[in-house]
């Protein structure tokens, strides 16, 4: 038989605590993939281009999720879910934020003739696409007491989300240059993060068999306490290079007052 179910069963902090999740993801992954976008040689722009994936795709997507099924539940049965497909989940989010930030200057023949708008929409749908394969895949571990169904017009609103997401992500990407930019790119970047999940999860459909076993598996706490471990220390990495690393206009002011003094030291010179 059909049951309810709840998506705020610990409280409405839930959702601001994955929503503020998201946007302090997309924040350190939008600085890195800025990093990356003026990088100078190959590796830098790869090391940045791989920090830029695991903050958005590791933290901003994936923990976020994990965050609000904190608050799914389902009266009459106990939820688990399962290690290898919540696993395959985040490979999946991390794969698909990295190729589409990969594809925007990827140096390959089958990408040359293809312009920067073209890379952005190809990059987009493609990270789209995977994002909300991430959402689903993360559901498809899901267990309970019966079974839990999609609605297929809640799955194609939240696959549109993703797509209009990762497309303005990948755009912010490469336009928010100052660091007061990023804070609303991040901000917007989190609400449609969080759009997309609340999206599917409004479509679904829970039916408890009280003769079924008891579902066997991870609870969710279990998932987001390594989780949590894991990914501050993601965001604590990037962190701690974009400190450590100086900015291409830190550089240019560097250069800019080098100059200056050297030419103040040599009319100094000439007048002494």
């Amino acid at each position: 038989m059909s049951h309810e179910l709840h998506h705020f069963a610990m409280g409405t902090w839930v959702f601001f605590l994955a929503y503020l999740t998201s946007v302090v993801g997309s924040f350190v992954g939008l600085t890195c993939a800025r990093r990356a976008a003026t990088a100078h040689t190959g590796s830098n722009r790869s090391r940045w281009t791989f920090m830029a994936a695991l903050s958005i795709g590791g933290v901003a997507i994936w923990l976020m999720h994990f965050i609000g099924m904190m608050g799914f539940a389902v009266p009459g049965s106990s939820v688990r879910y399962g290690l290898g497909l919540t696993i395959f989940s985040v490979v999946l989010a991390v794969g698909a934020t990295w190729f589409g930030l990969w594809l925007l200057d990827a140096d390959v023949p089958w990408m040359r003739s293809v312009s920067p708008t073209s890379r952005l929409g190809i990059g987009g749908v493609i990270m789209g696409f995977a994002v909300a394969g991430m959402h689903y895949n993360g559901m498809a571990a899901v267990r309970i007491q019966g079974s839990l169904d999609q609605g297929t017009t809640f799955v194609l609103y939240s696959i549109l989300i993703g797509v209009v997401a990762s497309i303005t992500a990948l755009w912010l990407s490469r336009n928010a240059e100052h660091w007061l930019v990023r804070i609303p790119a991040a901000l917007v970047m989190g609400c449609a993060v969080v759009s997309l999940h609340y999206t599917g999860m409004a479509g679904i459909d829970v039916t408890v068999d009280p003769a079924a076993p008891s579902p066997a598996g991870m609870t969710v706490m279990s998932l987001l306490f390594p989780g949590f471990i894991v990914g501050v220390g993601v965001l604590a990495v990037p962190v701690l290079a974009l400190m450590a690393t100086p900015t291409s206009e830190e550089l240019r002011r560097e250069r800019e007052v080098a100059a200056w003094v050297g030419a103040a030291a040599d009319r100094d010179e000439r007048q002494a």
